[in-house]
């Protein structure tokens, strides 16, 4: 991204959430405030109707996999990826000033995070365990209500956001946990977000393709003549036309004319199709 202008992002959770976190290493200075949504489905609703509004969502996660339906809300969406975010998902356990893990009890958080702190909890069963909605509304709970004995796993930007004690880090099982975030705008803010041609290297697409033998093998050699690299394929059922499948790729490329060339050239095999986005590779 080139511009120096600040932006709203819409993000799914409340304030000092992954997302959160994530959309402020994104854009730092450039982020003005974050638009909290209930649900992805509310993002891009936040997004359509608020045409200055940028948003950030998961699109995939080294351990749950693929964000399913976010692929085809993306793809029914209006919007445009600009950009791309990879984090390392780390949880810490909090509680309120004072508490240790000898007085705590409780530990709240969001089933997912749980269950990837599983091993760390099993070692001190005196915590029982309690699901809620959010990693950083269970922080924004203890905190707000001053609920003394109860701790929270969450991410130490929330732990530190909402005035938590920070009891141990790195509590998560899997160290190599890690969420990929896309950067996403209305058309028009993609104009202004979107680095220059030269820069481009990395690209979203979706495409269905006829019924008919070979069609995929086809379009994947077709890549590979011109260099472009595959660097995820993800395939969803089309609602209402049986065993037909549309398909969800990323490609990375040296040259955009190269990967230009190779558009035009599989475009004719494909039904469909739609570029959902040209950004830089997030390194």
């Amino acid at each position: 991204m080139t511009s120096q202008n600040s932006y709203k992002v819409a993000i799914q959770g409340i304030a000092g959430c992954f997302h959160d976190a994530a959309a402020r290493n994104f854009f730092g200075e450039r982020m003005s405030d974050a638009v909290p949504c209930d649900t992805f489905h509310h993002l891009f609703d936040a997004m359509a109707a608020d045409a200055s509004l940028l948003g950030i969502v998961a699109i995939e996660n080294t351990i749950a996999g693929s964000l399913l339906q976010n692929h085809e809300m993306l793809r029914q969406s209006n919007q445009v990826i600009v950009g791309e975010y990879k984090m390392r998902i780390s949880h810490v356990l909090c509680a309120l000033p004072g508490e240790t893990l000898d007085t705590l009890t409780e530990v709240n958080s969001h089933p997912m995070a749980l269950m990837q702190c599983e091993q760390y909890l099993m070692r001190h069963p005196q915590l029982k365990m309690i699901e809620k909605f959010d990693t950083a509304g269970s922080a924004m709970e203890i905190a707000r209500d001053n609920l003394t004995r109860h701790a929270a796993v969450c991410g130490e930007y929330a732990a530190n956001l909402y005035g938590l004690e920070i009891i141990e880090k790195g509590i998560e099982t899997n160290k190599r946990n890690f969420t990929r975030f896309l950067i996403l705008a209305d058309p028009l803010m993609a104009q202004e977000l979107t680095p220059r041609q030269e820069l481009l290297n990395k690209a979203s697409l979706v495409f269905s393709l006829p019924h008919t033998n070979g069609a995929l093998s086809k379009v994947l050699t077709i890549f590979s003549f011109y260099d472009i690299n595959l660097s995820k394929i993800q395939s969803l059922p089309i609602v209402g036309r049986e065993w037909e499948y549309r398909f969800y790729i990323d490609v990375t490329f040296d040259s955009y004319i190269r990967y230009h060339q190779a558009i035009q050239a599989v475009r004719p095999l494909m039904n469909d199709f739609k570029i959902l986005g040209e950004y830089v590779e997030y390194k």
